[in-house]
C-alpha cells in the first residue's frame, strides 16, 4: 500500500511516525524546528491522515515496509526513525527487523512488550463498539488514554482539537490499526541487540505506557538515554512541544554520524 508523506528541510533524514488515530500533523511543532538542519519526513500511516483507508488487516511489519518504501522512493538508505506509541513500535521493530535502514532511534511513549491480556480485551471491546456505533461513545475514554490530567485540566484547546480528530477518524481503518497494536510482537528480549544511538521520551503522566515502561526500554538498549517530560500524558509532542523538541534536537545535534549524511 502506498502511503502519503511530506518532506521538509535539508540535511540528514529523520522519519517521524505518529500514533494510532492521529496523523503526521501531530508533529507540526517538531517539524518547524527540525527542518532547520534536517530533512524531516512525516508519514501518514496506512488508514490515517491523507493515506488511503485500510479495510483489511495489517501489522507493524507492514508499516515498516511502508516506511522503507518511502525511504527507497526518496533514495535514502538510512535514517533516524522517530515514533510515538504505534509509531514507536514501528521504529523499534525496524531497528530489529531492518537495522541496516536505521541510523538512530527516538522512541516516544511506546512499548517493547506484547499487549497485556487486559489491554487486548479492552482493544477488542472498543473495536467492537466502534464497529456498531462509531467512535463517539468512546471518545472520552480515548481522550483519557491520550492526554494527561494536566493537559485536560489546563488546555481545553488541545482537548477540543483531539476530540475532533478522533471523531473524524475512519472507523474501519482505526479498527485495523487497533488490531496491529494489539498483535505486536514482544521485543524485550531483542533490545540488547539494538546498536544505534537511542533516545527514549515519555510523559510523566502517560496513562497508556507510563514511565516504568519507558525506563525498561531505555535500560534494555545499550547506552540509551531517557527523558521524562513533566506535565504531559501520552501525546508528548503535542502536550509539551517545546520540551519534546528540545530533547529531540539535543539528541540529533549530538550525533556526529548524521553530519553530511543526507
Amino acid at each position: 500500500m502506498k502511503v502519503e508523506y511530506e518532506v521538509v528541510g535539508t540535511g540528514a533524514p529523520v522519519v517521524l511516525l505518529h500514533g494510532i488515530l492521529a496523523s503526521s500533523d501531530m508533529w507540526s511543532e517538531q517539524v518547524r524546528d527540525l527542518a532547520t538542519g534536517y530533512r524531516v519526513i512525516t508519514i501518514d500511516a496506512r488508514g490515517h491522515g491523507r493515506s488511503a483507508h485500510a479495510t483489511t488487516a495489517f501489522t507493524i511489519a507492514d508499516m515498516i515496509e511502508d516506511a522503507v518504501a518511502v525511504l527507497d522512493e526518496l533514495g535514502i538508505d538510512r535514517a533516524v526513525w522517530a515514533g510515538l506509541s504505534m509509531g514507536g513500535m514501528v521504529a523499534l521493530s525496524a531497528a530489529v527487523r531492518a537495522p541496516q535502514r536505521v541510523r538512530a532511534l527516538i522512541l516516544l511513549d511506546t512499548d517493547a512488550g506484547p499487549a497485556p491480556l487486559a489491554d487486548r480485551v479492552q482493544y477488542q471491546i472498543m473495536s467492537a463498539v466502534a464497529a456498531v456505533v462509531g467512535l463517539r461513545p468512546l471518545v472520552s475514554r480515548i481522550i483519557a488514554l491520550s492526554l494527561g490530567p494536566t493537559t485536560r485540566r489546563t488546555r481545553p484547546d488541545i482537548v477540543a482539537d483531539w476530540r475532533a480528530r478522533f471523531l473524524r477518524a475512519h472507523v474501519p481503518s482505526g479498527r485495523q490499526a487497533i488490531g496491529a497494536v494489539a498483535g505486536r510482537e514482544d521485543l524485550r528480549g531483542r533490545l540488547r541487540d539494538i546498536a544505534v544511538p537511542t533516545l527514549v521520551i515519555v510523559g510523566e503522566e502517560d496513562p497508556t505506557f507510563p514511565p516504568p515502561i519507558a525506563r525498561a526500554i531505555a535500560s534494555g538498549i545499550p547506552d540509551a538515554h531517557l527523558v521524562v517530560i513533566p506535565e504531559s500524558g501520552h501525546v508528548t509532542p503535542v502536550e509539551q512541544p517545546e520540551a519534546v523538541t528540545r530533547a529531540m534536537r539535543s539528541f540529533l545535534d549530538a550525533l556526529p554520524a548524521l553530519v553530511n549524511s543526507a
